[in-house]
Parts: structure tokens; sequence; C-alpha cells
């Protein structure tokens, strides 16, 4: 028998590290060739590691939320032969044998005595009792981030019962331990029960991605808002129809026509349709029209691209919407999917909004963010008329866009949505 490490490979292009988003295996598994191993995330895309050859699981290396380096080894197996035994591992230390955890700045020392409940017995914030079986004194093993986790919420690992091998205690033991502690609420006299507890929730994979890359959008980016309203009645009235008497193509939303009032402006406003390279101080003007639908999934925001929006008619937009939004959503997309948008149209939808002031999807300069259509009593040639108007948000970067060309800009787009038939004109 021999050692076989598998090392995480560059599942970017060039990309220096990813993050460990689940594991598919545990200490202990036998796995064949090709089963899943871990799934690992780069630029939003998470990708599922397989496995390259056929043994038992002796070593996992780092937990959901860590980065590896690639190159490092994150499997050790134990495999017919003599397998590749001269890798070494360069990764966190295994869940098999974990180091001992450094004491946080702040808390307790463990050489000294602990605080003794009214019971006589240890007392921390959950009120919970050692564990029976668990000899006095010894180590409850876990990994160094369930250790940090636990002391941050000032809960002793003795009293958490572990899942994994030799009773080692998971990130999942030590939630259901602290779901477990919450849900003993004190009644109070009018039936009406107080809430206690405070859950830390890691900020990891897709939710980390969007954390940072909203950061930087707003660090690096001086945004300015412009909001214009539209009258939207006769794209409605233009949509209603086109749906009645199409009902063998895709059903049309009010996206579509936005998407297609925007690609008929762009061309005059080339550095609105761009990518702002700071570092370089060069502006990348984008001759075709890369459209990002930023899409909510169950995971969190992503923007999946719309590619050539200039090519498509109203039905092609909303086909190809439909279809990267349903890759974002089900963690399909690749990485061309998810990257390479020139500029980002993004809606609340039903929830609608009187105005937003959407953050700009860096490295692009301006994003777009309709608002909900509403009834709303406008005064058209000295009546007031009920009309549906709709709010157009939008944000740019001062940078590259001045604040004339952009409200020009938007003004132009209003132009063509309260006369749709002007869209389909060249």
């Amino acid at each position: 028998m021999g050692r076989y490490v598998f090392k995480l490979p560059d599942v970017g292009e060039g990309t220096a590290e990813a993050e460990i988003v689940a594991w598919h295996v545990k200490v202990g598994d036998v796995v064949a060739e090709d089963a899943p191993l871990v799934d690992v995330m780069t630029d939003k895309a998470t990708v599922e590691m397989t496995s390259p050859v056929a043994g038992t699981v002796v070593e996992v290396n780092g937990a959901p939320g860590d980065m590896a380096p690639v190159g490092s080894g994150i499997v050790v197996f134990e495999v017919a032969g003599a397998g590749n035994a001269a890798a070494t591992v360069e990764a966190a230390p295994p869940q098999s044998a974990p180091p001992t955890a450094p004491p946080s700045r702040g808390s307790r020392d463990e050489s000294l005595p602990p605080p003794r409940g009214e019971d006589g017995g240890e007392a921390d914030g959950w009120g919970a009792a050692p564990l029976p079986g668990r000899p006095a004194g010894e180590r409850p093993l876990a990994s160094p981030a369930v250790r940090r986790r636990a002391d941050e919420l000032g809960v002793k690992l003795a009293h958490v019962a572990g899942s994994g091998p030799a009773g080692r205690i998971s990130h999942e033991d030590l939630s259901a331990f602290i779901a477990g502690a919450n849900a003993r609420p004190a009644a109070t006299a009018t039936g009406l029960a107080r809430r206690e507890g405070v859950e830390a929730v890691k900020v990891i994979g897709l939710r980390r991605a969007i954390a940072r890359q909203m950061q930087e959008a707003k660090r690096r980016i001086p945004h300015f808002a412009y909001v214009e309203e539209v009258d939207m009645t006769e794209v409605e009235r233009l949509r209603a129809h086109l749906n009645a008497t199409h009902k063998d193509r895709p059903k049309l939303t009010v996206l579509p026509f936005i998407m297609r009032a925007l690609v008929k402006v762009l061309p005059d406003y080339p550095q609105i349709n761009a990518r702002f390279d700071d570092e370089a101080g060069v502006v990348h003007r984008s001759a075709p029209v890369h459209m990002g639908i930023a899409t909510q999934t169950p995971g969190g925001l992503m923007v999946p691209v719309v590619r050539h929006a200039e090519a498509l008619d109203l039905w092609g937009a909303a086909s190809e919407v439909a279809r990267v939004a349903d890759l974002a959503r089900s963690g399909k997309g690749a990485k061309d999917d998810l990257s390479g948008s020139t500029i980002t149209v993004t809606s609340l939808g039903p929830l609608g909004g009187i105005a937003t002031t959407p953050v700009i999807n860096h490295p692009e300069v301006a994003i777009i963010g309709p608002n909900k259509i509403v009834d709303r009593p406008v005064v058209i040639g000295g009546h007031v008329v009920v009309r549906k108007m709709m709010n157009l948000s939008s944000s740019f970067d001062h940078r590259v866009v001045d604040g004339y060309d952009a409200a020009e800009f938007i003004q132009r787009v209003k132009a063509l949505l309260e006369y749709p038939a002007t869209l389909f004109m060249e």
C-alpha cells in the first residue's frame, strides 16, 4: 500500500488559490476513481473536484471557508501500489490530527481555574454540563476554526457532542449545540418569550466573493447616481400585445425592451459601455455589449452575462436572460458565463422601490436599475391622466463618465422606451 496526495489544480486562469466550499468525503471513506471529493470556488464559480485515484481517505486538509493554495495537498489517500508518496502536503493541518489552537486574544487562560456555577459545576454562557463519558481533562477533538468559533461564542467544547471520527467536533455539531441551547427561552406571564443568543455566521463561499466585490467597487469607484422617471404605458401595451399574439415564443418581460434601448444608445456613448483598468490607467471601450444581468440566487447575488446583446431581438434577449439566470441559480455557470460584462442591469422586480443607488459591478463604469412600474397621475396637455410610470435609477463612475453625458444617455434611453416603435427603427 502507498500514499497518494491530491494537489489542488489551477481551477481558473492563473488562479493562485481557491476557497474550499464543501467536502464530499471524510477520513475513513473509501472512494472510487472520479468520485466527488470537494467543491472549491474562485471568481464566483464553484467547481467540483473529483478523485484521480481509488483509495481510502486518510487526511483532508482545510475546512469550508479556508483558502487553499493551488498546488497544495488537500486530500491524502491510501492506495494500492506505490502512489506518489514523495509528494508533500502544503495545506492547513489535517483534520485527522489537528494542532493545538493558541488561545485567542481576550479569551480566558485555560490554566486558570474555571468559574463555578451555582451548582458548583463549571459555568459558561450556555449553562451546559460536560458530556458524560468524556474523561475529565480530555481535550475534545476539533479543528482550529471550530475552536476559534467556540471561543468567540463562549462555548466550552467539553460540553459539545462530536459526530466525527473519535468524537471530533465539527461546525455542524457546534451549531446544533447552540441551537439546542437557544431553544429554551424563558416564558413570561404574558406568554411571550425572550430570545437569547447570537449566531456567528462565517462569511464564506459566494457571500465572501460578493462582499469582496462590493467592497472593492465602493472603495475604488467614485459613484454618482442619476434617477429619471419613464412613462412605460406604451411599452406595457406593446408587451401585452406581443405576448398575446406570439404564445409560441418566450414570454416577454420589460427587461428585453430596456436591453434593446440600451444597445441602441450605447454606440453614441462608448465611454459608458466600458471597463476601467484604474491600475494601468486605461479605459477599455467595448464595441460589443456584454450585458450583465444581476440575479438573486439561493447563495446570494450573481451577475451572469448575456453576450452580444446588440445582436439579439426581443425574444432572443428574453431567452438568453432566462438561460444565464438559470445557470447562475443552479450553480452550473462556467467562468465565461459569469464574467466579462461591459454594463450591468439590476432590478428588484416586483419589490420595486421608488429609487435605488445601485453599486457598479467593478471594473465596469455604469449600472442601470429599473424600478417597479406603478400607476401614477401624470399631467399631459393640461389634464391629469393615469399612466404606467417607472423610475429608472443608474450609477456611473465619475472618473470616466461626466454627469452631463450620463444624464443625456439616460434621456435618450427614456425617449426610446416612451415611444417603443423607435426601438425597431434604424
